[in-house]
């Protein structure tokens, strides 16, 4: 932590808040939901060491970066948006940039659109874009009909603000317990339709776990009992509009691109298809590198950080 400068920044219209530490090749370090930027925390000082310049952003409506209650305003195009003016607030032509769920998806809206703006992307679980005839929201719908599904929760009503605002820690004790290579996450829509997401969770042991501490919880759990849970939830209700908006995507991800996974990822079980990895050439025009981290789940970067961070730093010192 010693390190750490935290600044904001007008940004596209936001608020934006982010952590910075180092000098030389900027390095951008993108979360997914329920994160703050305080999910890099492991890498950010070793990057830094490295000869690398970190920032960590809040993204749009999560952590101290504000965000429209609109969700029509978390389309592909104000995301994009939001990561050049923070380029250009930083005064950086381009950077490497790593994210990890809504983060990486990010970073693969802007190397459509900007490819000059991106020196390479390290993905951590997401491979691609997964094609589909049928909307995300849609699919989530027809699925709920059968069992739980997250993202209908998400999406169908406000309810799911309500919920979480009123049990900010039980929520995000229990998803990120959830997530991690303890428990199989898909064992959650193994709940009838009308669950709540609280309740379709499991229970947990007790804090302190080998990679989350009572005190590290506290940062997530003090953050959006601040923000609410609007914003992040935003990002799920604008999935049918990215991806109507991601059918004029032409070709292929045309910069240098390194994937990072873990063997007991949900994403990469449940929503890439069979054999993700087999196929980042379809969707990568230049593939550099793939590793896989053993025994880690979802948050492989917080849950087995110091492989983590020593894979992101092979893939960065391939990019100077």
């Amino acid at each position: 932590m010693a390190g750490w400068s935290h600044r904001y920044a007008a940004v596209n219209g936001l608020d934006v808040h982010y952590v910075e530490q180092g000098t030389g090749p900027l390095v951008v370090l993108l979360h997914g939901f329920p994160h703050t930027w305080f999910s890099w925390r492991h890498q950010i000082g070793p990057i830094a060491d490295a000869g690398f310049r970190v920032v960590a952003p809040d993204m749009r409506g999560m952590g101290e970066t504000g965000g429209p209650r609109d969700h029509r305003e978390y389309g592909p195009d104000r995301i994009v948006g939001d990561l050049i003016g923070l380029l250009d607030h930083l005064g950086e032509d381009r950077a490497v940039f790593s994210g990890l769920d809504f983060g990486l998806f990010a970073a693969y809206d802007l190397a459509y659109h900007r490819p000059e703006r991106i020196a390479a992307i390290i993905g951590l679980e997401n491979p691609f874009f997964t094609p589909s005839e049928e909307s995300p929201l849609t699919l989530a719908a027809r699925q709920a009909k059968r069992h739980f599904n997250h993202i209908h929760y998400f999406t169908a009503s406000d309810d799911a603000d309500r919920d979480l605002a009123a049990a900010p820690r039980e929520f995000l004790r229990k998803l990120f317990y959830a997530l991690s290579s303890d428990y199989h996450y898909l064992d959650v829509w193994r709940k009838p339709p009308g669950t709540t997401y609280i309740d379709a969770l499991p229970e947990t042991p007790p804090l302190p776990w080998a990679w989350l501490t009572e005190t590290e919880l506290e940062f997530y759990v003090a953050g959006y009992s601040r923000s609410g849970f609007t914003g992040g939830l935003n990002w799920y209700r604008a999935m049918d509009l990215s991806w109507e908006y991601r059918k004029s995507y032409e070709g292929k991800n045309p910069v240098p691109y390194f994937f990072l996974g873990s063997e007991q990822d949900v994403d990469l079980e449940a929503w890439h298809g069979a054999d993700p990895l087999g196929r980042l050439g379809e969707h990568h025009e230049d593939v550099r590198a793939v590793r896989m981290i053993k025994n880690a789940g979802h948050m492989m970067q917080m849950e087995k950080a110091a492989e983590a961070t020593a894979a992101m730093l092979e893939f960065l010192a391939a990019t100077k």
